[in-house]
């Protein structure tokens, strides 16, 4: 074969990848977020509501006081520009698809990834907000596991599909055991198991700050809404945050898609939604019980 038709093959191939699929755009659109403008931005802001400023016309949405969405809209940031790090404490490879990292740390152990950091945030949001008696998840198996459980000592015994609970540990109701507790469910839970376990949200004016966009699987994705505002049509427009694998901090992410609103994002439901390095193709989400 000549080398002038090769040349035509592999050029008219990588023109079909990057401008005829949809992984191609979102690699085109993850590259944009290097140079793309960041908007609606208080750098000064150390919470989210205070970090993500208002497109004109629009107002945040009004949280009860001590609801999950008020934990949210005001949850500690680390100073603007602050790097997303690895478990293993180096710098993601990538630091352009965000404008804020949230106050969670990073366990060494690697296993915070993504449906783990969003599970973390809602049983601490539980703890703190003394209903300890709530936290409790799904294993991918169906299983339930709850803390409360696991603080009277009670401990799974998994083979396979099957699971059994019983009591081999002293009693023990300390936030370190907590965190233990925690690294069990980001053992055995995960994004299926989230899908499976949750009730769906099925119309946008239905949404609410603290749903989550849940791919399914291994490997699955998810993200959380944690703020939203709207306008006098009744339009939304929505703020994300993720975690990741490997297990990493969690972040509130750019819109690579429309850099008009960016970080906003418009939704529409069961629809495509793009997201730095990542795309969703139907847009189901879930909401904590």
């Amino acid at each position: 074969m000549k080398k002038w038709i090769l040349l035509l093959i592999i050029v008219l191939g990588a023109s079909f990848f990057f401008f005829g699929t949809k992984k191609g755009n979102v690699i085109q659109h993850t590259a944009l977020t290097y140079v793309m403008p960041i908007n609606y931005i208080n750098e000064a802001g150390l919470t989210v509501s205070n970090r993500i400023k208002l497109p004109k016309g629009y107002t945040r949405t009004t949280t009860e006081v001590n609801s999950f969405a008020s934990y949210l809209q005001d949850y500690i940031l680390k100073p603007f520009g602050a790097p997303v790090i690895n478990y293993d404490g180096n710098p993601y490879i990538y630091q352009s698809g965000h404008v804020g990292i949230l106050e969670i740390p990073v366990p060494s152990n690697g296993l915070q990834q993504c449906a783990d950091a969003l599970m973390r945030i809602r049983a601490e949001y539980l703890w703190d907000n003394n209903r300890k008696g709530e936290i409790g998840f799904n294993f991918t198996s169906g299983h339930y596991c709850n803390w409360s459980k696991y603080a009277e000592g009670y401990r799974p015994k998994v083979n396979g599909n099957k699971v059994t609970f019983k009591k081999r540990a002293a009693a023990n109701y300390t936030k370190q055991n907590f965190y233990k507790y925690l690294n069990l469910i980001y053992t055995y839970s995960g994004t299926q198991s989230l899908f499976d376990e949750l009730p769906p949200v099925n119309a946008i004016s239905k949404l609410q700050i603290g749903d989550m966009l849940i791919k399914p699987g291994s490997p699955g994705h998810v993200i959380m809404i944690v703020d939203i505002a709207e306008n006098r049509d009744g339009n939304r427009l929505f703020i994300f945050a993720q975690g990741n694998t490997p297990a990493q901090s969690v972040h509130i992410i750019k819109n690579p898609n429309d850099t008009s609103i960016s970080p906003w994002f418009e939704l529409e439901m069961n629809g495509f939604l793009e997201i730095p390095t990542y795309y969703f193709n139907d847009s189901q989400f879930m909401r904590f019980k």
